[in-house]
């Protein structure tokens, strides 16, 4: 009998929240459609999914409700005490939990959805991290990778796939958002220490701060106004913004990896 594979990874700090994983959901939702809906069997990994499983459950409802009623989600925890307590969570075959790590527990999935997962390890360790997840996913997969604050008003998250890093977008809840700059503190682990001079991300995040200051004109007609005026700025400035100005008003954007990829040692 083969001996299962030991579970790669630390165990995280297991912090979840109802909600949480609103913004990157319906992101997957709109953004790996196609991905899902030609996959012969649509399995979606929830990576490190926390101390409670309402993000696995969500992410399963929005998914079934949004793209393919057939979707199913793997909630993945290397933490033994964390499975044992999803149980009463599961759902087979929609919804099942089960212990695992960056090795994906032998599933092929065509989707990863990893959150606040990396942010604890070193930089690194996030790209074998990425190699190893994107070696186990069915032939077409993605990951999502990224990291966002306790009630998930500010996050960013990467897109990959077995060639390596596609695209950052970066998320905020407009209403409570003071200025763009502030979400460089939920960066993905790749990038938040890259938000110094000289390197591209910093430049995003300062060309979106100045793109936030002279909308301000457009304040009085909602923050929603002012942040499609601060986006389509940074375009007309020479930024790669991807989608269209309906993704914008949700408080994304997003731009090729090339963008925003270290300048150095990354």
């Amino acid at each position: 009998m083969t001996r299962p594979r030991r579970p790669l990874g630390v165990v995280t700090r297991g912090t979840t929240n109802p909600n949480r994983l609103r913004r990157v959901d319906n992101w997957i939702a709109a953004h790996c459609t196609d991905v899902l809906r030609d996959a012969p069997d649509p399995l979606v990994v929830d990576l490190g999914y926390g101390a409670t499983p309402v993000t696995a459950v969500e992410l399963r409802a929005r998914l079934a409700a949004a793209v393919r009623p057939d979707v199913r989600v793997l909630g993945l925890e290397i933490d033994p005490v964390r499975v044992a307590a999803a149980a009463g969570a599961a759902d087979p075959p929609w919804l099942t939990f089960a212990r695992g790590g960056f090795e994906l527990a032998g599933a092929r999935p065509a989707v990863v959805r990893a959150f606040n997962v990396l942010r604890q390890y070193d930089e690194a360790e996030v790209a074998p991290a990425w190699r190893t997840m994107t070696g186990a996913l069915a032939p077409g997969g993605v990951v999502v990778e990224g990291t966002c604050d306790e009630l998930g008003r500010l996050g960013s998250w990467v897109l990959l796939d077995a060639a390596g890093p596609r695209s950052l977008t970066l998320a905020a809840k407009l209403s409570r958002l003071d200025s763009p700059g502030t979400v460089a503190e939920r960066l993905p682990k790749a990038l938040i220490h890259r938000n110094v001079p000289g390197e591209p991300v910093h430049d995003l995040l300062r060309a979106l701060d100045d793109g936030w200051r002279a909308a301000a004109p457009y304040a009085p007609f909602g923050p929603r106004q002012r942040w499609v005026r601060a986006v389509a700025a940074i375009r007309e400035a020479g930024w790669p913004v991807s989608d269209r100005p309906a993704r914008w008003r949700l408080g994304e954007v997003t731009v090729p990896w090339s963008a925003v990829a270290p300048a150095t040692g990354g």
